[in-house]
């Protein structure tokens, strides 16, 4: 028990655990939404397209996080722009789009002379967040998740009938804008926890667990959060203990929550439905 406890004497691990916790329960939360909506894709897009964004910030000389979020948001505004403009389908803009911003953002990182790490940027570098970096994180993460929670009903109802959202005099166009923001914010609030490529996970396979689990929303949201925060600790504590890449093995660890959950979850599990077949 005392090496598995090890690596809470060291500060950094300390910092990696709280900061993990907070991405963790954020991505979880607008997973379930990017779920129920069917925006899986959509958070890839956004998380492949912050990349030239960071490095525009660079060349700039402001705040990595800034570049990344008005790219995101640029690909969030541009995926509805030519949806609404032309006859091509959602899923098929979100591919052109982001593959797009993803392959000007690589050639402006090789032709831009930095010390920053690519494969920082992709993966993630969480346990060599700053200390400085730890409160930014926490502070934008609270944000992401208390404007979220505050506003699930309103958020739930434009995801499952904005008709209905309209109907009852609800801001549906705003409230779904504001949701893009979010999620942008969330994934400029992961980059330096799981990076661009797994952050992608973070945002679909905790809302994919509790999904498999419930039909009420509420609930949903407190399984989707347990489950995200839960394997976040296992992978940063597996990741010191076997010396592998932490984001890869916190994400590891939910796919297999998730193929539990696919297997035994008792509301939708394969083996409950040929159980009651």
């Amino acid at each position: 028990m005392s090496e598995f406890l090890e690596p809470f004497q060291f500060a950094f691990m300390r910092d990696a655990l709280l900061v993990g916790g907070v991405v963790a329960a954020m991505c979880a939360v607008l997973s379930c939404f990017l779920i129920l909506k069917g925006w899986s894709l959509m958070g890839d897009a956004v998380s492949h397209a912050v990349l030239p964004g960071i490095v525009l910030a660079y060349i700039a000389g402001i705040p990595l996080a800034i570049g990344a979020f008005i790219a995101g948001l640029f690909c969030s505004f541009s995926i509805g722009f030519i949806k609404q403009n032309s006859r091509i389908k959602e899923d098929t803009v979100m591919g052109v789009v982001f593959t797009g911003m993803f392959a000007f953002g690589l050639v402006l990182f090789s032709r831009t002379e930095s010390d920053m790490h690519l494969d920082h940027i992709l993966f993630g570098n969480i346990l060599g967040i700053r200390h400085s970096q730890v409160w930014q994180t926490l502070a934008l993460g609270g944000v992401v998740l208390g404007i979220t929670l505050a506003l699930r009903r309103d958020l739930l109802l434009i995801c499952f009938d904005p008709a209905q959202a309209r109907v009852i005099a609800l801001p549906d166009k705003l409230l779904h804008y504001l949701l893009l923001a979010l999620l942008s914010l969330a994934i400029v609030v992961s980059l330096q926890t799981v990076g661009i490529i797994l952050v992608i996970a973070m945002l679909i396979a905790p809302g994919s667990i509790a999904h498999l689990w419930t039909d009420r929303f509420d609930r949903m949201l407190a399984i989707a959060v347990a489950a995200a925060t839960a394997s976040t600790a296992a992978g940063i504590l597996i990741s010191y203990h076997v010396d592998a890449s932490t984001s890869a093995c916190i994400v590891l660890v939910q796919t297999l929550l998730f193929v539990a959950s696919l297997a035994f979850a008792p509301k939708y599990g394969i083996l409950r439905r040929k159980q009651t077949a």
